[in-house]
């Protein structure tokens, strides 16, 4: 199976997050390509793909093997190594990529400090390139550097046969919403014109739902125009039966609540009188709906 594609594995020391982003013209390339384990590492298994590099990697890492050692036992005895790519991040953040001398034209890997990136049929070399440099670049956790690296390997030409799929892995210990797994963001999008875009906004709704990640300065005051476009949203969408003044009154904090609930916002709620920037950007892009419609 030729999963044609650019991907990044990376690992953030600080946050102890390990990562892979992945896009490519193939169908649902987030069901093959991204593989991960808390403490363990990451692994991005493309090209002529051998999915089972991506348990037997991460089995060999748990045992203490480096990046490099793990994709060196890996291709070793694989008849069609030269076919395949993959790159490695250990639970050290020790990165190391391979691409076969099989594999079609550009392709080939850049590896940093904590990360690699690589791709085949790409339009050119510039597009590890650039996304080397996006996740170098980038300010913020590493979400928002892996949406960056994959908008910039796209930007820069990204597969030569077109878009298709893209997806993030992300995970760190009790990761998940409820601490039960290491499954902290898994996001994807499997057949779409514009995958990576499409990315970005479903990563957004399950920002809203599932992560308590926000930026303490990312936040508004609920009051003024703010409170008006949040009464205007509430009152459209059929929770607010009140003239729309200036009063963050107890009747509009308990619709308001009931609003959050029904998108399953509660993650995002607060007891004070501020809302967090992500919620207010999806009432402001909510009313910029209502209002086309």
């Amino acid at each position: 199976m030729k999963v044609m594609t650019f991907s990044i594995v990376a690992y953030d020391p600080e946050r102890k997050e390990w990562g892979v982003a992945v896009q490519s013209k193939f169908i649902s390339v987030g069901s093959i390509v991204p593989w991960a384990i808390s403490d363990v590492g990451a692994i991005a298994t493309q090209a002529w793909v051998n999915t089972s590099y991506g348990p037997k990697g991460l089995a060999l890492l748990e045992q203490g093997l480096t990046a490099e050692d793990t994709i060196n036992l890996l291709t070793k005895n694989d008849d069609k190594r030269e076919d395949r790519q993959i790159g490695i991040v250990d639970s050290y953040g020790n990165a190391s990529s391979f691409t076969g001398s099989r594999c079609f034209d550009w392709a080939g890997h850049i590896v940093g400090e904590n990360y690699a990136c690589q791709g085949n049929i790409l339009v050119s070399e510039d597009t590890v390139l650039a996304m080397s440099q996006a996740y170098r670049e980038t300010k913020g956790d590493m979400v928002l550097k892996l949406l960056a690296v994959l908008e910039a390997g796209q930007e820069a030409g990204g597969d030569s046969r077109g878009k298709q799929s893209a997806a993030i892995l992300i995970v760190k210990e009790k990761g998940a919403y409820d601490g039960g797994t290491d499954r902290y963001i898994d996001v994807r999008v499997d057949d779409h014109v514009h995958p990576i875009k499409e990315l970005r906004r479903v990563f957004e709704l399950y920002n809203l739902s599932l992560l308590n990640r926000d930026e303490p300065d990312d936040k508004v005051m609920v009051e003024g125009e703010v409170l008006k476009v949040i009464k205007e949203v509430l009152k459209s969408d059929g929770f607010y039966e009140k003239d729309i003044d200036d009063k963050y009154d107890i009747y509009t904090k308990e619709v308001l609540k009931k609003w959050m609930h029904t998108n399953n916002f509660e993650v995002k709620e607060r007891t004070d009188d501020y809302m967090w920037g992500s919620v207010y950007r999806f009432i402001e892009k909510r009313k910029e709906d209502i209002s086309e419609s």
